[in-house]
């Protein structure tokens, strides 16, 4: 048994953090409060913003004619990762900051909110994505129509199953960090330093998007690849479209798991639980 285990159970030593309890499956409750509302309407305008100023900055980058004149694949990877940044940043006292159906699938799986609330997020989030890329289409829709609209696809020369897997990893990577980065007990340790959550998960966004954009544009999030899908409405982006919520659902799954019951221990200290009381 771990040694974070059995420290626990001894009797007299106290932990310096609390795990929250585990969320309701189902809290009607919710229906009844505000905040739930207030949360719903962060997570549309959140996902709205980070749709607009992602996918125009790819326009932008794809207008260019030649290839110095725009930001590359560093200058968009900069800019998913900044704005991840911000809006967690913004919005992680009122709704948590998922922006990401991906992200609320593997807290709901870890018992971090409850059903309700997770399919509540997850329309917000992807109507604010196609308020977004709507936007970016209103603004700039010569551009935009002419330049792949930001939509994700599988790119020239690899196929479906290799954008399967790198959209699982690159999910893992992010719902991972979401989990390391907000956990309790690093979040009591490093308290003094207040933007650290956000920190890691926008840079988690910038490492992945520089490995994946050549794959498939980089999804890992659902939201974002279903708003691109319904305002450019294209046969190729919905033909792969299936990939962009199989794979950041899967990897946001592996993440879950990895990091409760691995990295936590938690069916270690279940055990543990059980087999330390005489009842059982």
């Amino acid at each position: 048994m771990s040694k974070e285990v059995m420290e626990e159970g001894q009797s007299g030593l106290r932990k310096d953090y609390v795990d929250p309890p585990p969320a309701p499956l189902i809290d009607v409750a919710e229906l009844s409060l505000w905040s739930f509302y207030r949360a719903l309407i962060a997570e549309f305008i959140a996902t709205l913003l980070f749709l607009y100023v992602t996918i125009a900055t790819v326009i932008g980058n794809n207008k260019q004619t030649n290839v110095c004149d725009g930001v590359g694949i560093l200058g968009i990877a900069w800019a998913f990762g900044g704005m991840i940044f911000v809006l967690v940043y913004c919005t992680a006292g009122i709704s948590g900051g998922h922006i990401n159906p991906a992200v609320t699938f593997g807290l709901f799986l870890a018992r971090k909110v409850s059903l309700i609330r997770a399919v509540g997020y997850m329309v917000a989030q992807c109507a604010g994505a196609i308020v977004g890329v709507g936007l970016v289409k209103a603004f700039m829709k010569h551009d935009y129509n002419g330049h792949g609209g930001g939509a994700n696809s599988v790119q020239s020369g690899y196929s479906r199953g290799t954008a399967l897997g790198a959209e699982i990893i690159g999910t893992f990577v992010l719902v991972y960090t979401v989990f390391s980065a907000t956990d309790p007990k690093r979040s009591a340790r490093d308290s003094h330093i207040p933007v650290l959550a956000p920190l890691p998960i926008g840079f988690a966004v910038f490492m992945v998007h520089l490995a994946t954009i050549p794959i498939t544009g980089t999804g890992i999030n659902p939201a974002r690849s279903f708003g691109a899908a319904v305002i450019y409405n294209n046969e190729k982006a919905w033909n792969d479209h299936w990939i962009f919520w199989v794979g950041p659902f899967v990897g946001a799954l592996a993440a879950a798991a990895y990091h409760q019951y691995i990295l936590r221990a938690a069916a270690i200290k279940a055990l543990g639980s059980f087999r330390s009381n005489p009842t059982n």
